[in-house]
């Protein structure tokens, strides 16, 4: 099964660090800003016990530049298929947050409604935290998605973030 995932966010949240971090489980401390998208791609296996089946899922992972202005003249192209979203915001910028609610309905403007994950990302920073799981929990409520405190750095919770949203799009897909 073939299923394509959209990383949302704003500029410098992680989302190229994630990316990297669950495709090849590497992290790099320099920040590179991505210009338009970047696609990866990683293969996944779903087990829906329900059904007692196996799935093999080729994820592509889109990771979508974090400028509005631009992707607002590409949204069709850079959305148009999608299955899933990974919507990251900054731990430790509050008002990346406040923005991830405009980026998942962008997302939605395109696909409809597909499965979403919402990460804080960057936990490991602690002492600059700005947000809290309650935070990124109360916007995962109006989504009914799960939501995630991860690192790129560590690799915290990176693997189930991306695992879960695998799982949540073979689900809608098979049932």
């Amino acid at each position: 099964m073939k299923l394509k995932v959209c990383l949302v966010g704003e500029r410098a949240v992680g989302k190229t660090s994630l990316v990297r971090r669950f495709v090849m489980d590497e992290f790099d401390d320099r920040y590179i800003r991505t210009l338009g998208t970047k696609v990866s791609k990683k293969n996944v296996k779903v087990v829906r016990s329900d059904q007692d089946k196996e799935y093999h899922i080729n994820m592509t992972i889109w990771d979508i530049m974090g400028e509005k202005s631009f992707t607002d003249l590409l949204q069709e192209a850079f959305f148009f298929g999608a299955n899933g979203v990974i919507a990251v915001c900054d731990l430790t910028r509050k008002r990346t947050l406040k923005e991830l609610k405009g980026w998942v309905e962008q997302v939605y403007g395109v696909t409809g409604e597909i499965p979403v994950a919402i990460l804080g990302n960057k936990s490991d920073l602690r002492s600059r935290k700005q947000l809290t799981k309650k935070d990124i929990v109360k916007l995962s409520k109006e989504y009914k998605s799960d939501s995630y405190l991860t690192s790129a750095k560590t690799g915290y919770a990176v693997e189930k973030a991306f695992q879960s949203l695998a799982e949540a799009m073979v689900e809608q897909r098979t049932t």
